[in-house]
Parts: C-alpha cells; sequence; structure tokens
C-alpha cells in the first residue's frame, strides 16, 4: 500500500509544503500549487500594500473556486442533455 504514494514538495505560493499523494495524482497536485501561485501573485500584482496578505489569500481562494463551481455547473448542464 506504502508503494502507491509518492513523497514531493510543493511550491504553493511562499511556501513549501511536503505531501504524501497518490502517485497517479501527480500531475494534478503540481498543476494546483501552480494554479494557486499563479493567481495569488496576479492577485499580489494588484492589491500588495492595499490589502492584507490574507485578504489577497482569499480572494485568490474565491476567483479559483467560483472558475470551479462554474465549470462544474456546465458539465452538469452538458450531461442533462
Amino acid at each position: 500500500m506504502a508503494d502507491d504514494k509518492l513523497h514531493i514538495r510543493l511550491h504553493v505560493y511562499d511556501t513549501e509544503l511536503a505531501v504524501n499523494i497518490p502517485r497517479e495524482d501527480e500531475e494534478y497536485y503540481r498543476a494546483a500549487s501552480k494554479l494557486i501561485t499563479d493567481t495569488v501573485n496576479t492577485y499580489s500584482t494588484y492589491f500588495k500594500g492595499k490589502k492584507s496578505d490574507k485578504d489577497i489569500l482569499y480572494m485568490a481562494m474565491l476567483d479559483i473556486t467560483l472558475h470551479y463551481k462554474k465549470e462544474r455547473k456546465k458539465r452538469q448542464r452538458k450531461q442533462a442533455y
């Protein structure tokens, strides 16, 4: 069972995270960490010095979640037809 897991380090914005993940999910974890980093960097570019780092992180989380929810709803509508 331990062979199914992979130990990787992810750079997520300004933090290094060590995680144990299923091997088959590595590309998703790496893509997710890149998406988070890119989104936070985008918001930081616009709001650094105007908003707190915490607010910037929350805005990035909202942005990513809204995109996810909208895409999920689109897929559900397509499946209904």
